[in-house]
């Protein structure tokens, strides 16, 4: 078969793979809030959703003997364009709440499992200059998805509200999500047509797959003996601690930017909601990333760590502001969130970075999605009771605890240990930091 042209499946694959994740991870969250959720409730049924990202390497192995890459791929955009109809069919159903529960669950493991089968297909189908030409690609398109799911997508919602005025919330929400489910209905035919089928994408026999898990079990003893204990223990330590502000805000500071004045809140219209956060926010995230990957290029990651420490904690205090003051002006509160993010984006540098250290080695690939299962943990757990503990103190409290919770991202940096010349682009001339969305997911 002649090689196709990579342009013509990259941008939709990675467009394909980031927007269930911003459905499940962003999307949910303003709609169980405008159909009357407590932000306990919705912190703690969509934390859950985390999971599949969890325990995604325990899987992954499971891809590979089983059927083909691009089977995978194909199978698992199917599965997410019906979880998409399907909470659009049961929304405005009696049991709303645990149906679409349900689909959003089935949408993450999908989207979970796409993610394994798409970066796997990706390295089999493009050689190595192929596949260093297009990260920056596949990177914008999933950029894309981000921005058109939490901003697009969310201002459509809000608009179909304005436009059917006598209708439900939840009969704007249901057009909105049909109107996806025929994106990605349209998404898998073309794959489906247009992806090619290496020769190296195959399922293993026998014989492969005694040998895969004889190297799984390796794997994870050599990721906890790979360094001196104390630099393992220290290294677990900061993938769980790092983000543990961002994991309690991430989920509440959108909350706050919807919730009512009366709660406390800001009370954005969904299109609001959707300029501000879905926009401007990814927009400042993304300058954040690609402004830390420039710096740590040219000086290394151990120069660079202490002000990516507080460049991922410190801007928090804008909600802190914002909870207090209360801006009216929608340019404030742009500013506020652009300058989080964009301080989110070049502190989590620091995070990825570190993740590809510790997985330097044998077994880089497999350590890495370790490294990943301890970061999605490390959003989940706070994110799970996140939503209860600021109903209990109130909004303006909560992000001052956030606050205080920084001090924990000082205390787990302190005690790293990083090769002073590791990521200088001229001692390493391997790409240093991942593709990743807005929640650290490569």
């Amino acid at each position: 078969m002649k090689h196709l042209n990579p342009w013509a499946w990259v941008p939709s694959l990675y467009f394909a793979e980031g927007l269930p994740y911003v459905a499940v991870m962003t999307i949910s969250l303003v709609l169980y809030k405008q159909l009357g959720l407590s932000n306990a409730e919705i912190t703690f049924y969509t934390s859950w959703l985390y999971l599949p990202w969890v325990i995604k390497p325990l899987w992954s192995p499971f891809i590979d003997l089983v059927k083909t890459k691009r089977w995978w791929i194909v199978a698992m955009q199917l599965l997410i364009g019906a979880s998409f109809g399907g909470v659009a069919f049961t929304l405005q159903t009696s049991f709303w709440l645990q149906a679409t529960l349900c689909f959003f669950a089935l949408m993450a493991f999908s989207s979970a499992t796409h993610d394994i089968a798409a970066d796997g297909y990706y390295m089999l189908e493009l050689d190595d200059h192929e596949q260093a030409m297009f990260v920056g690609i596949r990177s914008t398109f999933y950029r894309f998805a981000t921005i058109f799911g939490q901003g697009v997508l969310v201002m459509i919602a809000g608009n179909l509200q304005l436009i059917f005025r006598n209708a439900s919330i939840k009969y704007s929400w249901s057009l909105m999500f049909y109107g996806v489910t025929g994106l990605f209905i349209a998404l898998w035919l073309w794959h489906s047509y247009i992806l090619p089928r290496p020769r190296a994408d195959h399922g293993m026999n026998r014989v492969e797959a005694r040998q895969l898990w004889s190297g799984i079990c390796r794997m994870v003893v050599t990721f906890v003996t790979k360094m001196p204990w104390r630099q393992v223990v220290f290294g677990i330590l900061f993938m769980l601690f790092y983000r543990m502000p961002e994991g309690l805000l991430v989920k509440v500071s959108t909350l706050f930017l919807v919730d009512s004045h009366a709660e406390g809140g800001l009370g954005l219209s969904p299109q609001e909601y959707g300029l501000v956060q879905g926009t401007v926010g990814v927009i400042g995230l993304t300058l954040g990333g690609i402004l830390g990957g420039i710096a740590v290029s040219r000086k290394g990651l151990k120069y660079w760590l202490w002000p990516m420490v507080c460049a991922i904690t410190l801007p928090d205090v804008v909600y802190v502001y914002m909870s207090y003051g209360l801006p009216s002006s929608l340019l404030v509160v742009n500013v506020c969130v652009f300058v989080e993010q964009f301080g989110y984006g070049f502190g989590f540098t620091a995070y990825m970075l570190y993740l590809i250290y510790y997985s330097q080695g044998e077994y880089k690939t497999s350590h890495y999605a370790l490294c990943t299962a301890f970061m999605s943990l490390s959003m989940m757990i706070p994110g799970l009771f996140a939503g209860a503990l600021q109903e209990w103190v109130g909004y303006r409290h909560f992000f001052i605890i956030v606050m205080v919770a920084c001090a924990l991202t000082f205390v787990v940096s302190a005690f790293l240990k990083i090769d002073a010349d590791f990521g200088k682009k001229e001692k390493n001339e391997q790409k240093m930091v991942p593709d990743m969305d807005e929640n650290g997911e490569e």
